[in-house]
């Protein structure tokens, strides 16, 4: 009898095993919710009531007060599309560049909550939202360069006789592998301030670089005009600065892209890009979808 019960009582063992892995728990032998890793992030944003973020300080997105507290176009435009959903915003951790799709894999927070260029690895890797303004990219060379006074056409740099400063790994690298892959690079570590970037050119070091007109006003306020922008007319990239989580949370996606359209179509983001743009037109704003005649 003993060597016929064991099979039931292994595949009673085997049951209970499965409802524990499947359900996290039991209680009083009935199975209870799934474990909050589990969970969708909609699903733990909304059973929670909050949106646990990480984020990089980069203006007019993201910024410290005097007072520490983050404040900016990302951060209260976030705030707002929270409130009116009726949930709360929580800054969990301040992350860099480059671990920032890894804290979204390992649940360390929902999203980034401040704002992230739109390139190809992003796209590839994570969700990325509607953005809420643009950045252009244009090359700039030495106040006195004479060279490409009359080029209209940017593939004369792919040369190796042009030199490019450009940050490892920084958006000014990976366009320079795709579009000027025979230019001779000038690069600087990881994490370097971009100001030196344009210091590499204004001293003999570059030929050119590749950056956002905003760090470019920003040089030249502390520089003086030691260096132009050659493509003002037509920028060589333009990238929408958006929010990013995690790839295939359609429901979350949904619930903040109709929020943050409701914000830029009621004039919300508009208005804090006004505040914070340091220096005017350094971002192009997003076009309304509809027009009043």
């Amino acid at each position: 009898m003993k060597k016929q019960k064991a099979p039931f009582i292994s595949f009673a063992a085997l049951v209970l095993a499965m409802l524990y892995l499947f359900t996290g728990c039991t209680n009083g032998g009935k199975p209870i919710v799934q474990s909050q890793s589990n969970l969708s992030v909609y699903d733990r944003v909304v059973k929670d009531s909050v949106i646990r973020c990480g984020y990089t300080i980069y203006p007019p997105g993201c910024m410290k007060d005097s007072s520490g507290k983050l404040v900016g176009v990302f951060v209260q435009t976030l705030e707002k599309a929270a409130s009116d959903l009726g949930l709360k915003v929580q800054w969990v951790e301040e992350v860099g560049w480059e671990t920032q799709i890894q804290g979204l894999e390992n649940d360390r927070y929902d999203m980034i909550g401040s704002s992230v260029w739109s390139n190809p690895k992003r796209a590839k890797l994570t969700t990325l939202t509607i953005p809420l303004y643009f950045s252009p990219i244009d090359i700039y060379v030495r106040n006195d360069e004479k060279r490409f006074d009359n080029v209209s056409d940017w593939s004369v740099l792919n040369d190796p006789r042009y030199k490019i400063s450009v940050v490892d790994g920084g958006t000014g690298d990976v366009i320079r592998k795709n579009r000027f892959p025979k230019a001779t690079a000038v690069s600087l570590p990881e994490n370097t301030d971009f100001g030196t970037s344009f210091l590499d050119v204004v001293n003999n070091k570059a030929d050119f670089l590749l950056m956002e007109p905003f760090q470019a006003s920003k040089f030249i306020q502390s520089n003086g005009y030691k260096v132009k922008n050659i493509s003002a007319t037509k920028p060589l990239y333009m990238f929408g600065n958006s929010y990013m989580f995690k790839r295939s949370q359609p429901e979350f996606e949904h619930m903040l892209n109709t929020e943050f359209q409701n914000l830029i179509n009621n004039g919300y983001v508009d208005d804090l890009l006004s505040k914070y743009e340091k220096f005017p037109n350094s971002f192009l704003r997003v076009q309304k979808p509809y027009a009043i005649k």
